[in-house]
């Protein structure tokens, strides 16, 4: 225990000090050093007694900070000397040799507005030779962050991501700083697209360790796909093949240390030296060692080797780092005849890693590794014998233990940069985890047999296939419930906040065990808030409201729509930027069925978020448009339908469909089989709209994002087109709108889908007040948050789940209400725009019939830059030159966003 204190305090001086600057670390070594220095001085003057144990303990933890300050001070040092750091300033174009020296891994492409970024890849490397742009070489040793883009289609992935540590590349690209202070690599290469330009192999160990990998690779190739996945995964931290809807599950139940490698699958490479981990303090007297008649000095050698071959084919990730050096500790003990209980081994681990790797201190794999093997080793041995006290059968009471004691120290960390809480973490590990061990024991057999026999490699994927399959059932079950995470402060703040709520139901929890009506209530009412049934979850939130006809879902700045089918059936028109928030919201209406996904066009504020769509969910078909620009998006969107095994069709002009209370028609956009006209060139021109008539009679104009030119055309197609209850707002309420149109449909609501901050000025005031002026009550998901129209004629009415009521006197329901404002019956009223001034309406006032009167929104400052032209990396400030087509108030008929 006398190592605690020290490696605390190592740990906590390396974090603070990669940070500081130079001058600070060094008078806070000092110090350190001095004080620790005179407390063992006068600590040995005074003989023995409780002073000079103090003094003794107090110098460990100061030496221990000093020791960890100074390492992360040489480490940091590394970062910011020599030309790497001074070209990256200033943004230099060089050409480099490189080393490999981590797994390369895909980045998710991120969605800016209309646009995704392209894909690219990320790898860490070091920067042995460097040609500034004056032709000067200079040989260094400084660690980078490579970045490339791929090419299209993503045709040079595979070259990049088959790269093993230790490769020797020439590289030309640009040098940037780092986005942020404290971390491990001196600049950021963004490698030119392209294939990898290989100068070097990797070692012998890394092929060896690469052939394993690959070998385990090839023999789960023929698994199911969620076993094909996650099996490599859990065996050697393999995440390459896992698609993003199944990790969202394993994040959303707390899952995702199973793919973190760590101590319990070195444990399973120790078993047959040193037994199980439960007789770790005895660990010479059990496993296969003793047996054979091995030594306990060779038992331990034996045990080091396959240890450090565990970190090279595992790779040193922060978690294996800690498990090995875990190991190391334990197995000197056993070389040394000594017997010694794992929590000092765990703290020599953590200091010994901070002064070798002093980036670890800011790891929050690290952080989360320690917390949870601490736990396991003290907090859950104590909650299993008061489980067993209470008569809980042993295994039981160990695994729920240890469950509970891992969720309650690592949540708070999780809540930090994730904003979120898991409610169903602690039972989906219990029932993953009697599947996890025979999935990682076959898995590691299938690892070593691969490389001698494929076909006994494949023959035992096959076996581990079951367990990995159950593993990922229970991530998509769990993940699939209502309430399976709960939104949480993100941040340090939110972070202590959930560690004091935790403390708090613990000291409640411990006084009320000896009730067990108070204990069942608490388990009774923790199920409703996860299963959150719909009536009970309608009567607390208010949401979704009853007989809700179209929900706008807030998704940020992109369209996702739902249109009631029938019991727990939606139309879902677009999809959204994000698949989480596009799940969420249906998550929150209760649908599990979607007969149709009709995306309006392929920008990625409408299609990114179709995977969230899919996920768990039974879906007919997916609908798009006929342009298929931009092609990254659309070759998206043909994928991801074919990964769900959901066919994929084209809308036409004319087209008719019914879904149970649902007809609706599509107007545009033009040609097709059987049509005539072309299909407009430009992706928002080429929009799918459609009119649709729900339950009780309430019509629908859903315009995509049209611009006035086709808006135009939509209305010389269809001169007839009716009066709407409800207009879907082209382009996201952008100033490009046709008043014609809108005039004709004379909407009784007008949504709007749009992000909040969004850099394109969505929506445009002067779009506001002409559908105000139409008679339109204008609600946006910006500031209503989701909004729901329910009822029919009279009794038409929006619900808004919002973050604020709107201020322009626009009649709202949050949904917390329980009695709403009605729509009150169409009228011809003059048109009239009352003054700013003007009286805000009470809190029950009626939505504005068609024609009658509505209030001005305030107008608004014009956004400071002019958006929608591409993706542009901002190495600093600049001013943005003004551009024809900018979506201002004042534009003219250009487009944006």
């Amino acid at each position: 225990m006398r190592l605690v204190g020290p490696a605390l305090a190592a740990w906590g001086a390396a974090a603070w000090a990669v940070t500081a600057s130079g001058g600070a670390t060094a008078v806070a070594v000092v110090l350190c050093g001095a004080v620790a220095t005179a407390l063992l001085v006068r600590g040995r003057g005074r003989g023995t007694g409780p002073w000079r144990t103090t003094a003794v303990a107090t110098a460990g933890v100061l030496l221990g900070a000093a020791a960890g300050a100074a390492s992360a001070g040489l480490h940091g040092a590394d970062t910011k000397r020599g030309p790497v750091p001074e070209l990256a300033a200033q943004d230099a174009r060089v050409t480099v040799d490189v080393t490999v020296s981590s797994d390369p891994r895909p980045s998710a492409p991120a969605v800016r507005g209309r646009h995704a970024a392209p894909a690219s890849v990320i790898v860490h490397a070091e920067v042995t030779r460097l040609t500034a742009p004056d032709g000067t070489v200079t040989r260094v040793r400084t660690p980078v962050l490579l970045i490339t883009r791929l090419g299209d289609g993503g045709r040079h992935g595979k070259e990049w991501l088959r790269l093993l540590p230790s490769t020797r590349l020439v590289q030309h690209g640009r040098l940037a700083p780092p986005r942020s202070t404290g971390e491990p690599f001196a600049a950021v290469l963004y490698a030119d697209a392209g294939p990898p330009r290989i100068t070097g192999r990797p070692n012998a160990l890394q092929r060896w360790a690469g052939s394993l990998r690959a070998g385990l690779r090839a023999a789960t190739d023929g698994l199911p796909p969620d076993a094909r996945a996650l099996l490599p995964g859990l065996v050697v931290g393999d995440t390459s093949r896992i698609p993003d809807d199944l990790r969202a599950a394993f994040e959303a139940t707390d899952l995702t240390h199973l793919l973190a490698v760590s101590g319990s699958n070195l444990s399973i490479v120790l078993l047959l030296l040193i037994g199980p981990a439960g007789r770790a303090a005895r660990a010479e007297r059990g496993g296969l060692a003793p047996r054979i008649g091995l030594s306990l000095r060779v038992t331990a050698v034996a045990g080091g080797v396959l240890t450090l071959a565990f970190v090279v084919v595992c790779r040193p990730e922060p978690s294996v780092l800690r498990a090995a050096a875990c190991g190391l500790v334990t197995l000197l003990a056993i070389g040394t005849g000594r017997r010694r209980s794992l929590l000092p081994a765990l703290a020599a681990a953590v200091l010994l890693l901070v002064l070798y790797e002093p980036w670890l201190a800011r790891s929050y794999g690290f952080l989360l590794s320690v917390l949870a093997t601490g736990a396991l080793l003290t907090i859950a041995p104590r909650w299993s014998a008061r489980l067993q006290a209470r008569r809980v059968p042993p295994r039981i009471a160990e695994a729920l233990a240890a469950a509970a004691a891992a969720q309650a120290v690592c949540a708070p960390v999780v809540a930090v940069f994730a904003a979120r809480v898991s409610l169903v973490a602690v039972p989906c590990n219990l029932v993953a985890e009697f599947a996890v061990a025979p999935a990682t024991v076959l898995g590691f057999a299938t690892l070593a047999v691969a490389a001698a026999s494929l076909p006994a490699a494949r023959l035992l994927a096959e076996c581990a296939a079951w367990p990995a399959g159950w593993v990922a059932s229970v991530a998509r079950a769990g993940a699939a419930l209502p309430g399976a995470e709960a939104d949480w402060p993100g941040g340090w703040q939110g972070g202590l906040l959930l560690a004091g709520v935790t403390v708090l139901v613990l000291l409640l929890a411990r006084r009320a065990s000896h009730r067990p009506w108070a204990l069942l209530g608490c388990a009774a009412l923790l199920v409703a808030v996860v299963l959150r049934p719909t009536p009970l979850t309608r009567l607390v939130t208010g949401w979704p409201p009853p007989g809700w006809v179209l929900v706008a879902c807030d998704v940020g700045q992109g369209d996702a729509v739902a249109l009631a089918a029938g019991d727990g059936a939606a139309v879902v028109v677009d999809a959204g930027p994000d698949p989480d928030a596009a799940d969420r919201c249906l998550r929150d209406l209760g649908v599990s069925r979607v007969p149709l996904v009709l995306l309006t066009h392929f920008h990625a504020d409408h299609v990114a978020g179709l995977p969230g769509v899919l996920r768990g969910r039974d879906v007919g078909a997916v609908q798009t448009t006929g342009l298929l620009e931009p092609y990254a998006q659309a070759e998206f969107v043909h994928r991801t339908a074919a990964a769900a095994r959901v066919p994929v069709v084209r809308a036409v002009a004319g087209e008719r469909r019914r879904a149970g209370p649902l007809d609706w028609r599509v107007l545009w956009p033009p040609g097709g089989p059987g049509a005539g006209g072309t299909v407009p060139e430009e992706p928002n021109d080429a929009s799918v709209a459609v009119h649709v008539r729900a339950a009780g009679g309430v019509s629908l104009l859903l315009l995509g994002d049209l611009e006035p030119p086709a808006q135009r055309g939509l209305l010389r197609a269809h001169p007839t087109l009716p009066r709407v209850d409800v207009l879907k707002v082209a382009h996201h309420g952008s100033a490009h709108q046709e008043p014609a149109l809108l005039r004709q449909a004379g909407p009784r609501i007008a949504l709007v889908s749009a992000g909040r901050g969004n850099p394109y000025g969505h929506p445009s005031p002067r779009t506001l007040a002409d559908l105000r002026d139409a008679g339109a009550a204008v609600l946006r998901t910006d500031r209503d948050g989701a909004v729901a129209v329910t009822g029919a004629g009279p009794g038409l009415r929006a619900v808004t789940r919002g973050r604020r009521r709107p201020t322009d006197g626009a009649a709202v329901t949050p949904a917390r209400r329980r009695r709403a404002s009605a729509v009150g019956q169409p009228t011809r009223s003059p048109r009239a725009r009352p003054s700013p001034s003007a009286a805000p309406p009470a809190d029950r006032s009626t939505v504005p019939a068609r024609g009658g009167p509505s209030r001005a929104w305030p107008r608004t400052r014009p956004p400071p830059s002019c958006p929608g032209h591409g993706l542009r990396r901002r190495a600093r400030p600049r001013r943005a030159a003004r551009r024809p087509g900018c979506d201002r108030d004042s534009a003219g008929p250009g487009r944006a966003g």
